[in-house]
Formats: structure tokens, C-alpha cells, sequence
């Protein structure tokens, strides 16, 4: 399958450049898979589609604010670091614009924080970077597409009402439609939810440059599919009541954790949930031809062209109808990416 079979032409004004101002109020496409229909509602009308007994599973990661702006000393040249991963207290591995050269100083928070390039990607502080000094001088790591500068807003909609871990560097974005009231509301219909972690960091959002996908390698990602969640699929599962994931990153984690204590069965086994959590790094890739194990319906933002997330939604309901559904939105001028409107495949 090539890279080019996953590019599509999207207006620039139709990249949602802020959120709304209300969460749920954003429109959400629906594709049905077996009537092989689309159909046009409002977020909100998701409790509709949800029936009892069934398990709506959500990633509780937490978005740090990784995005730090500084200067390099020597030129007084303006660089712009986001840190995707942390390797020590005082060194991480980074993305770094524009490139520096080895041991090249950088100056952060009017001078109060100090790094250098120690190696490849590698940036060392001078001193401890403790989370606590990070909340304070980063910024949230807003994606490119987003022609602005991150702001207070932000450090509270580019994060869902749910998140609990910290570790992610990207937003799971599907799920920043829920508000509290709505989960509520989906609780009182029996409808159970359960939660995962995945640490959205390189691997989502990594480019794919070669045009045979199959060679395409992702950057491994934290996960943990706790033993309550184990549990929580299996009663869904024996009882026939479909998984909705929230997102291709819940989608990748509970894909990954089936994999490992279903040997590759078609389903969970039945009775009880296993006795330990499932954790550790994913790099499991979908795409087209990719048969799932677990989730039933999916529940995603719009992604851009050639990425892996639009693989993974095209694996899920094949390629043809997710590119038709994609040509929809763009004629109804659906709100695009992170900020942008919701796609439920059922």
C-alpha cells in the first residue's frame, strides 16, 4: 500500500485554529460501516449510539507542557525546544529548531535556566529539571498547524476533562469533546467506561516518509492497560457489548494488550481479567489489511493527510469510505485536527 493512497487536499481555513467555546458543541460525522452510510449530527448525540452494557474506553493520559522558548547565547538567535522524553534529571531527548551544533548554549526563563546540546537529539540542563520547574517556565505543545502562540486557554482545553497521568506531548484529541455532564449522563445509561493510559508522544505524530507504508518503523510509546480495564473489556466482550475506543491512541493501547494475553485470538478470552497490568512500549502500526481484536467502534478526530492516524481509520473502516467520508466534511466545512469536529465509526 503507498503513502500517496492516504494524501488529500484540505482547505487551510478548515484547520480549527481555536476550540470552541463549549466542548460537546462540535459536530461529529458518523460512519457506518455496514450500511456503508455518513450521516451529519452534533457531539452530543453520541449518548445515542451508546447502548447499556456496552464500554466507552478513554486514554486519561495528561498532556505536559513540554514547549520551551529560549535564546542561544552566542548569537541571541531565538530557539524553539520540545522535550520527548526525559533520559536523566538533568537530560532529555528533544526536538530542537533550528539545529544547533554540539555543547552550543541555549538560555531559557530570562536566564534562570540554562541547557546545552550534548548529543544527537540529547539536551542537558544545567541543572535538575524537576515536573514541577517544567509546569512553570513550559508552554503546552500546540501542534504546527496551529498558527499561534500557546495561551492560558489552552493549558486547560488542549488537555481532556479527564486526564490524570502525566507524560504525553500531543493530546489524545478525541476526547476533548467530553465535558464532565455528558460522561455523567452516559454513566446514568449503564454505559461503562473505563480507562488507559498511552502517552501520546514521537510515534503519533512522526511523518511517514517512505511511499511503501509497510516500511514505515513507529517510535515506541508508554502504555498501561490496567487490570480493571482488562476486566471491564472481558464483562463488555461476554456480555456481546461493543468497545467504543475514544481515539486512535486507546485504540493502539487496547490492540496492543490483547495482543499480548489473547496470543493473537480474535477476541478476549473469557472469565476473569488478568493479574497483572499491561504496560511497558507500543509501537504497534495499523494500517489497511490490519484485522482488530478488540474495539468494535472508534471515536476520532480528522487527521492529516499521510499520517498513521488516518491509517489507522482507514484500517478501521477501509479506505475508500473514510476517504469519501473525509470528502464530506470538507464540502460541510467541518472544523479539522486537534481542535477541529469528531468522526464516530460504528
Amino acid at each position: 500500500m503507498k503513502l500517496s493512497d492516504f494524501d488529500y487536499y484540505l482547505p487551510k481555513e478548515l484547520i480549527a485554529q481555536e476550540p470552541l467555546s463549549k466542548r460537546d458543541a462540535s459536530r461529529l460525522l458518523v460512519v457506518d460501516r455496514r450500511a456503508n452510510t455518513i450521516s451529519h449530527r452534533r457531539f452530543r448525540d453520541l449518548f445515542e449510539y451508546l447502548k447499556p452494557l456496552e464500554l466507552l474506553v478513554l486514554n486519561n493520559t495528561r498532556v505536559i507542557p513540554a514547549r520551551l522558548l529560549g535564546v542561544k547565547k552566542d548569537t541571541g538567535g531565538k530557539v524553539d525546544l520540545l522535550l520527548v522524553g526525559r533520559l536523566s534529571k538533568k537530560r532529555f531527548k528533544a526536538l530542537i529548531r533550528p539545529h544547533l551544533k554540539i555543547n552550543q548554549e541555549i538560555i531559557l526563563n530570562r536566564g534562570t535556566v540554562r541547557a546545552h546540546l550534548a548529543g544527537d537529539k540529547v539536551l542537558e540542563f544545567k541543572k535538575d529539571l524537576p515536573s514541577e520547574l517544567l509546569k512553570k517556565i513550559g508552554l503546552m505543545p500546540l501542534p504546527p498547524y496551529i498558527k499561534r502562540h500557546p495561551q492560558e486557554l489552552d493549558a486547560l482545553r488542549y488537555q481532556t476533562v479527564y486526564a490524570r497521568n502525566p507524560g504525553a506531548i500531543a493530546c489524545p484529541t478525541a476526547g476533548l469533546h467530553f465535558t464532565k455532564e455528558l460522561l455523567k449522563e452516559i454513566k446514568e445509561k449503564k454505559v461503562r467506561i473505563a480507562y488507559i493510559t498511552l502517552h501520546a508522544g514521537v510515534g503519533t505524530f512522526k511523518p511517514v516518509n517512505r511511499e511503501n507504508i509497510k516500511e514505515h518503523i513507529m517510535e515506541p510509546e508508554e502504555f498501561n492497560v490496567s487490570r480493571k480495564a482488562q476486566g471491564d473489556v472481558i464483562k463488555a466482550k461476554e456480555k456481546a457489548g461493543r468497545i467504543f475506543a475514544v481515539g486512535t491512541t486507546t485504540a493502539r493501547a487496547l490492540e496492543t494488550a490483547a495482543a499480548i494475553f489473547t496470543n493473537h485470538e480474535p477476541r478476549l478470552p473469557a472469565g476473569k481479567a488478568g493479574t497483572t497490568n499491561h504496560c511497558g512500549h507500543t509501537n504497534l502500526f495499523i494500517y489497511p489489511g490490519y484485522k482488530f481484536k478488540v474495539v468494535d467502534c472508534l471515536l476520532t478526530n480528522f487527521h492529516l493527510p499521510k499520517t498513521t492516524l488516518l491509517m489507522l481509520a482507514c484500517a478501521f473502516a477501509g479506505k475508500d469510505l473514510i476517504m469519501q467520508a473525509y470528502q464530506e466534511a470538507i464540502k460541510e466545512k467541518y472544523r479539522f485536527y486537534s481542535y477541529g469536529d469528531a468522526m464516530l465509526i460504528i
